[in-house]
C-alpha cells in the first residue's frame, strides 16, 4: 500500500502528468473567431475596422492589427512571464539596435513556452492565413526580447527571404507613452523610403500586434526612457512565399563643396597646439593605421569649445531633420543665419589646412598636397622606367654597389610612414640665423616627385610656425618648381594643378 502511495505522490511521474493537465491552457481570445469575417474583409479591401472588445485593424501608414487580451488566462500569462525571465538573454548591440534577446524559443521545453508556441504555430497561423490570404508555412521564428533603460531598435522594414507576417506579444507592466519603447510606424514616399513617424503604438499587457512584411513596413522601437521598467515581449515571423521586391532606390549624391582656401593660422586659432606638433601627428597616424579609429581628446582649445557649445543652444538656429530614417536620422542646422562662431567653425572644417592636417593624422590623401603610398610607388616606378628607356648600361662593380644601396633605400622607404616626417638634410647644419646663399646643385631636386616637394614645403612651413603668407609661399614655389621641372622630367606634367 505504501509503495502505491509513493507512486501517486505529486513529485512522481504519474503525479506530474496529472499536474500538467491541471495547468492553464494558452487559449486565445474567442473574439478572433467572432470577428474573423469582418477582419478579413477589412484587411483585403484596405479598410479601417475596430471592435469595442479590443480589436483594431489600421491602414495607416500600412495595414496592421492590434488585438487586446490576446490570451484568455491571466494565470497562464504570469507563468509564461516568469518562465521567460529565467531564460538566458544575450546582449545585442550595434549602430541599429541595443537590447537583450533570448535564444530561439522553438527548442525550449518549459510548459508555458511550449503551450504558447503551440497556440501560435497552430491556432494563430491558421487564423492569419485566412485573414491575409497567404499560405503560411509551419516554420515560425520565435524569440523573447527585453528592452530596458536606453534600449532601442532603429528604423527597419523586417524584409528577409520568406518573412511574410511579423508579430509581437507584449508582456509589460503598466506602460505609458512617456516611458518610451513605443512601436513607431513610418510612412513611405514613392521610392519606398521611410519619411516621418505616422503612428505610435504604446505597449500594453497581453496585446498582440501583427502586420504584413513589405517594402513599406518601416518601423522602430523607440528608446526606453523609464529606468525601472522592463519592456518584455515575444516576437517573430510567419513565413511564406517571398514577395518580389522593387528595385533598390539609389539616392543622389550630396553636393560636394571645394576646400576653402586658408593658411595654417586657422589651425592655431582653434586646435590644441599638441595636435599640431609633427611628432604627435606621427603617433596619431600610427595608432589610426593599427586600429582604424582614434579618439583625440581636447581637440579644440578650451575657450573655443565652450563658445561653440554655447552657440549650439541658440534659439536662432533652424534645424532640419535628415533622412530617410532607415539610413540616417539627425537634425542639421541651416547654414544661413548661423552664429558667427559656428560659421567660423564650419570654415575650419572645410579649410584646406584642416584636410591637410587630417591627411597627416590618417595617412590618407584627403588633399592633393597630401602624400599617399600609391603616389610613392607609382612615381618611383615611373622614374625607373624613364631612366631605363634613356640609356642601356652594363652592370659594373660600381653599379652593383649602387643597386645594393638603392635596394636598401627602397626597403627603408617601404617601411616609412605616410604623412608627417622629420626631414633631415645631409651635411653640417648651418648655425641658427645663418643661410647658405651659395649656388645649389638642383640635379637631385628635380628628381624628387612633385608631391614630395609639396608636402615638404607644407610640413616645413607648419613646423616653423610661419603664420603670414604661408599659402602664398607654397603656391609660388609650387608653380615655379612645376614649370621648371617640365623641362627636366615628363612625369612632372602629371602633377595636379592648382585650382
Amino acid at each position: 500500500m505504501s509503495s502505491k502511495r509513493i507512486q501517486s505522490d505529486p513529485e512522481s511521474g504519474g503525479g506530474g502528468k496529472r499536474r500538467l493537465k491541471q495547468q492553464e491552457p494558452a487559449g486565445l481570445n474567442p473574439l478572433l473567431l467572432e470577428t474573423k469575417e469582418q477582419v478579413s474583409e477589412a484587411w483585403s479591401r484596405g479598410l479601417e475596422y475596430s471592435h469595442e472588445k479590443g480589436l483594431l485593424v489600421g491602414i495607416q501608414p500600412f495595414t496592421h492589427c492590434v488585438i487586446s487580451n490576446f490570451i484568455q488566462s491571466q494565470t497562464f500569462l504570469e507563468g509564461l512571464k516568469n518562465e521567460l525571465l529565467k531564460l538566458n538573454f544575450h546582449e545585442k548591440s550595434n549602430d541599429l539596435y541595443k537590447f537583450k534577446q533570448s535564444d530561439d524559443l522553438q527548442k525550449k521545453k518549459g510548459y508555458h513556452i511550449s503551450a504558447l508556441r503551440k497556440a501560435l504555430f497552430e491556432d494563430l497561423r491558421t487564423w492569419l492565413s485566412d485573414i491575409v490570404g497567404i499560405k503560411l508555412e509551419s516554420t515560425v521564428d520565435l524569440s523573447c526580447a527585453k528592452y530596458e533603460y536606453t534600449d532601442v531598435l532603429l528604423c527597419h522594414d523586417d524584409e528577409l527571404e520568406g518573412r511574410r507576417i511579423a508579430f509581437i506579444l507584449y508582456l509589460v507592466p503598466e506602460w505609458r507613452t512617456s516611458d518610451g519603447g513605443t512601436l513607431d510606424l513610418y510612412g513611405a514616399d514613392e521610392h519606398y523610403q521611410p519619411q516621418q513617424i505616422a503612428k505610435s503604438l504604446t505597449p500594453s499587457w497581453n496585446t498582440l500586434v501583427f502586420f504584413e512584411v513589405s517594402p513599406v513596413s518601416h518601423h522602430q522601437v523607440s528608446e526606453v526612457l523609464s529606468e525601472g521598467k522592463c519592456r518584455l515581449s515575444v516576437s517573430g515571423w510567419f513565413h511564406g512565399s517571398s514577395l518580389e521586391r522593387p528595385p533598390r532606390y539609389i539616392e543622389s549624391l550630396s553636393p560636394r563643396h571645394p576646400h576653402i582656401a586658408s593658411d595654417e593660422e586657422i589651425l592655431y586659432d582653434w586646435i590644441n597646439p599638441t595636435y599640431l606638433d609633427v611628432s604627435t601627428q606621427v603617433h596619431v597616424q600610427d595608432e589610426f593605421e593599427e586600429k582604424s579609429e582614434i579618439l583625440l581628446r581636447n581637440f579644440f582649445k578650451k575657450e573655443k569649445f565652450e563658445m561653440v557649445c554655447e552657440a549650439l543652444h541658440s534659439s536662432d538656429i533652424k534645424w532640419e531633420r535628415r533622412g530617410p530614417a532607415n539610413k540616417r536620422c539627425y537634425d542639421q542646422a541651416e547654414e544661413d543665419g548661423l552664429p558667427d562662431v559656428l560659421a567660423k567653425c564650419m570654415k575650419l572644417f572645410c579649410s584646406e589646412a584642416m584636410f591637410l592636417l587630417l591627411s597627416n593624422f590618417t595617412g590618407l590623401k584627403l588633399h592633393f598636397l597630401a602624400t599617399s603610398d600609391n603616389n610613392d610607388d607609382e612615381d618611383e616606378q615611373e622614374a625607373e622606367v624613364k631612366e631605363s628607356d634613356g640609356h642601356e648600361h652594363t652592370c659594373s662593380s660600381t653599379e652593383e654597389r649602387n643597386k645594393s644601396e638603392s635596394t636598401e633605400d627602397d626597403g627603408r622607404r617601404e617601411g616609412d610612414k605616410v604623412g608627417p616626417k622629420e626631414v633631415g638634410m645631409p651635411g653640417k647644419s648651418p648655425e641658427k640665423g645663418s643661410y647658405d646663399t651659395g649656388e645649389m646643385d638642383t640635379t637631385h631636386l628635380f628628381m624628387i616627385p612633385m608631391w614630395k616637394i609639396q608636402n615638404l614645403l607644407w610640413t616645413c612651413c607648419c613646423a616653423l610656425d610661419v603664420k603670414a603668407g604661408v599659402m602664398n609661399l607654397v603656391v609660388l614655389l609650387h608653380i615655379l618648381l612645376r614649370e621648371k621641372m617640365k623641362s627636366y622630367l615628363p612625369f612632372a606634367q602629371k602633377t595636379t594643378p592648382w585650382p
